[in-house]
């Protein structure tokens, strides 16, 4: 991470250009794995159904936010169809066009598009009662994923939840030099968890995905 610590800007840069060639589809966000969505889908419904709810502790199911949205895949299969609100952030803005589309009747439910990098990105105080991360942590730098979860923490409401779902590798930091991004390992994406603050209250593996792909872990933090 030293070496993208230094070389920040083309860290970013590099990962936007990337992102500008990919095609608007379910096929594109996921990298040509789009078979995968379902499955995923469900998985993340199962974790997050888990805290929602009324009565102590549980996470009132008012307004969400998608970080990295894309075009809403998750929005739409996710977010929508448990929230009163979805926000959606994104770094391309053809992404965000495409989701008001792509979102159908339920883009009245979405309140903004923020197109903007994650790192530059400053939530609402205490508007968000989920704050879903799906992978894009990969796209940020250690301090800038450690300032971003801590802006997050403060643009929850009052039970609110931030998850983070995404690749782990094996062991250390794995960089992708075609799309800029690294691959953590999971005590790495601990370590950045606990340095903002956050406390980590369930942790689970995606099952069911292909060999061939990194493990997938999901993260409640609060």
């Amino acid at each position: 991470m030293d070496d993208i610590a230094k070389n920040e800007t083309s860290f970013y840069s590099n990962a936007e250009g990337y992102w500008k060639d990919v095609p608007p589809t379910v096929d594109g966000m996921l990298g040509g794995y789009g078979s995968i969505s379902s499955i995923d889908i469900n998985g993340s419904k199962a974790f997050l159904q888990k805290y929602l709810g009324e009565g102590e502790g549980k996470t009132t199911a008012g307004c969400a936010l998608d970080c990295g949205a894309g075009i809403g895949r998750i929005t739409k299969r996710l977010l929508l169809p448990l929230f009163k609100t979805v926000d959606l952030v994104d770094v391309t803005q053809e992404f965000l066009d495409k989701a008001k589309t792509y979102l159908g009747e339920d883009s009245k439910r979405v309140g903004n598009f923020f197109c903007s990098g994650l790192q530059d990105f400053v939530p609402e105080s205490g508007r968000y009662d989920v704050i879903w991360i799906q992978w894009v942590i990969g796209h940020l730098t250690d301090n800038h994923l450690v300032e971003f979860l801590q802006r997050c923490q403060k643009a929850l409401r009052p039970n609110g939840l931030i998850v983070i779902k995404d690749n782990v590798s094996y062991e250390g930091v794995v960089p992708d030099e075609v799309d800029s991004s690294v691959c953590r390992d999971l005590n790495i994406v601990r370590s950045l968890v606990r340095r903002a603050g956050l406390q980590i209250v369930q942790e689970e593996q995606q099952m069911n995905l292909p060999k061939e792909i990194y493990q997938v872990h999901t993260l409640a933090l609060r």
